[in-house]
C-alpha cells in the first residue's frame, strides 16, 4: 500500500491550479454523497437490523483512512456522519431517491471536469483507480493545510506533485515533439 505522501502528492500533481481546486471542493462532495444515496437504498440484514449499503462501504473506507493517517481519517469520519445519515434518510423517497442522487452525481462530475480544463490536466483516477478514494481524502487534507494543520505533512507533498507534474509535462512535450 501506498504511504499518504505518495497517495496525496500524486492526486495534489494534477491537482495545482486553484480554481481546479475550488471545483473540486463542490464536485466530490456531490459525487461522495450522490454515490451514498444510491448505495443506502440497498438495505442489507447484517444480524436482523437492516441498513443501507452506503455504511457497508463507510467501514474499509474509513479503515483504508485510518491506515493512511489517523488525523485526516478523524476529518473525515466528521464529514461522513453527516453523509450518511442524510442519505439514509433520504432513500426512505424511494425512486425519487435514485432520481436525485443521478442528478447530483452528473452535476458533481460536471464541476469536476470544468475544474480540469483549468488545470489543463486529466483526472487521476484515470492512471490509477484508486484515486477515486484519494479525493476525498485530498480534500481534507487541503482543509487542514488551510487551517494550519498537517504542515509537516504539506511540506512533504507540495513539491513532490510539483515534481511530478513537472515530470508529467516533459514527458508530454517529448510525446509532441518525437
Amino acid at each position: 500500500m501506498k504511504s499518504a505522501i505518495e497517495q496525496l502528492a500524486n492526486y495534489k500533481s494534477v491537482h495545482l491550479n486553484s480554481t481546479n481546486l475550488k471545483t473540486h471542493f463542490v464536485g466530490i462532495p456531490l459525487i461522495i454523497w450522490s454515490i451514498f444515496l444510491l448505495l443506502s437504498l440497498l438495505r442489507i440484514d447484517v444480524v436482523g437490523i437492516e441498513i443501507g449499503g452506503s455504511v457497508l462501504l463507510l467501514v474499509p473506507v474509513m479503515l483504508y483512512y485510518l491506515l493512511l493517517h489517523w488525523r485526516l481519517a478523524i476529518g473525515m469520519a466528521v464529514f461522513m456522519v453527516p453523509v450518511v445519515a442524510s442519505t439514509e434518510w433520504l432513500s426512505q423517497m424511494g425512486a425519487a431517491s435514485v432520481w436525485l442522487a443521478l442528478l447530483v452525481f452528473i452535476v458533481g462530475w460536471i464541476f469536476q471536469f470544468i475544474g480540469h480544463h483549468y488545470e489543463q490536466a486529466k483526472p487521476a483516477f484515470l492512471d490509477d483507480i484508486n484515486q477515486l478514494f484519494i479525493g476525498p481524502f485530498f480534500l481534507m487534507a487541503e482543509i487542514y493545510f488551510m487551517l494550519g494543520w498537517a504542515s509537516s505533512l504539506e511540506r512533504c507533498i507540495t513539491p513532490l506533485a510539483r515534481d511530478k507534474r513537472l515530470l508529467l509535462e516533459q514527458i508530454k512535450t517529448r510525446r509532441v515533439i518525437d
